[in-house]
C-alpha cells in the first residue's frame, strides 16, 4: 500500500466524486484515478466506496479506514517536516526585552545592529516591566533587555539615553494652556507616580521634588505608563513620566516640559556578564552604533 493510494482514496471521499477528485484536487485522469481506487480496495480486501448516478458514497468499511488514511498520510507528513528541519543547521535564538513602549522606537534599531546576523539567528522578543525584565537577564531566559538601571540585579549596564520627565495631565486640565510646568505648580495637584515596583521612576521623581523643595505626597503609584496615562484619564491628575510617553499618548492627555533643571531618567541596555553568548558579544560590540542612531532620532 503506497502513500498515493492513500491520498487519491482521502480526496475521492472528501469530494464525494471521482471526477471532481480526479480535475480539482489529483488534477489526474477519472479513469486512471478509477484504477488506483480498485487497486487499493484490492489490497484492502474490502470495498471502500459504492458508486452511483449521484457521486460515491463511503461503505462501512471505507468509514472506519478514512481517519485511519488520514492519520498516516499527516504522520508522514511530519515525518518529512521533522527531517527537513534536522537538515538544517540549527539556528542560534538570541532573546530581547523591552520595557513597555520603548520598542516602538528601539526595536528597529536593535535589529538593525544585528542585519549580518539574521538571516541564521532568532530572534524572540519579550515586552515586560523593567523589574521583571531584569529578572529575567538574571535568569539567562533574556540574553539583552532595554530597561532602567535596576540596583537590585548583579546585571551589566550601557546607557543609550538620558529622557527628561515630561509632565502628564489631561487635554482639559488647567495647566494644559502652559508651554511649560515649575515644579511649584504641581502641588496640590492630584499626584500619581512610579510604585514601589517601579523603583527607578519613583526615585528620580521624589529627588528631583526634594531637590526643588515641592512637598508632594502621591496620591496613586503605577507601575508603567499605560497605568498613569489610565489615572491621569480618569482622576484630572498629573505624572512625570519619561519622554518617550509623549509618543504614545491618547488624544485625551497631553505632555508638557518642565521649567528649570529637568530630571532625567536613563535607558539602559542591560545582560548578564555570565552570558557567553556570541550573538551577544556582537551586538555589544556594536552599542555605539545603536546609540548614535537613538541620538539622531531625538535631534
Amino acid at each position: 500500500m503506497e502513500l498515493r493510494h492513500l491520498r487519491y482514496f482521502v480526496a475521492v471521499a472528501e469530494e464525494g466524486s471521482l471526477t471532481d477528485a480526479a480535475a480539482r484536487r489529483l488534477h489526474t485522469s477519472q479513469p486512471s484515478l478509477s484504477r488506483q481506487i480498485r487497486d487499493l480496495e484490492y489490497e484492502v480486501g474490502a470495498e471502500l466506496l459504492t458508486r452511483g448516478a449521484r457521486g460515491v458514497e463511503l461503505t462501512a468499511a471505507g468509514r472506519a479506514f478514512l481517519d485511519h488514511a488520514r492519520l498516516a498520510l499527516a504522520q508522514a507528513d511530519a515525518a518529512g517536516e521533522a527531517a527537513r528541519r534536522a537538515a538544517q543547521p540549527a539556528r542560534t535564538t538570541f532573546a530581547i526585552g523591552f520595557q513597555t513602549g520603548y520598542e516602538v522606537t528601539w526595536l528597529a534599531k536593535a535589529m538593525h545592529i544585528l542585519r549580518d546576523e539574521l538571516h541564521h539567528i532568532e530572534v524572540k522578543l519579550t515586552s515586560n516591566y523593567s523589574p521583571d525584565l531584569a529578572d529575567a537577564l538574571v535568569r539567562g531566559r533574556l540574553d539583552v533587555a532595554f530597561l532602567r538601571v535596576e540596583p537590585d540585579f548583579d546585571l551589566e549596564y550601557r546607557v543609550v539615553t538620558q529622557e527628561p520627565l515630561l509632565v502628564l495631565m489631561p487635554r482639559d486640565h488647567r495647566l494644559a494652556t502652559r508651554k511649560s510646568i515649575r515644579p511649584q505648580e504641581i502641588a496640590g495637584e492630584i499626584f500619581i507616580a512610579g510604585s514601589n515596583k517601579a523603583t527607578v521612576l519613583r526615585s528620580v521623581t521624589e529627588n528631583y521634588l526634594r531637590r526643588t523643595g515641592v512637598d508632594i505626597r502621591p496620591d496613586h503609584g503605577v507601575d508603567n505608563l499605560a497605568m498613569a496615562i489610565s489615572l491621569v484619564v480618569s482622576t484630572g491628575g498629573l505624572s512625570l513620566m519619561p519622554a518617550y510617553a509623549k509618543h504614545l499618548l491618547p488624544r485625551s492627555v497631553v505632555s508638557r516640559p518642565l521649567k528649570g533643571d529637568v530630571p532625567t531618567i536613563d535607558l539602559a541596555i542591560g545582560y548578564s556578564k555570565a552570558n557567553a553568548s556570541p550573538t551577544l558579544k556582537l551586538f555589544l560590540s556594536r552599542v555605539d552604533e545603536l546609540i548614535v542612531r537613538g541620538a539622531q532620532n531625538t535631534r
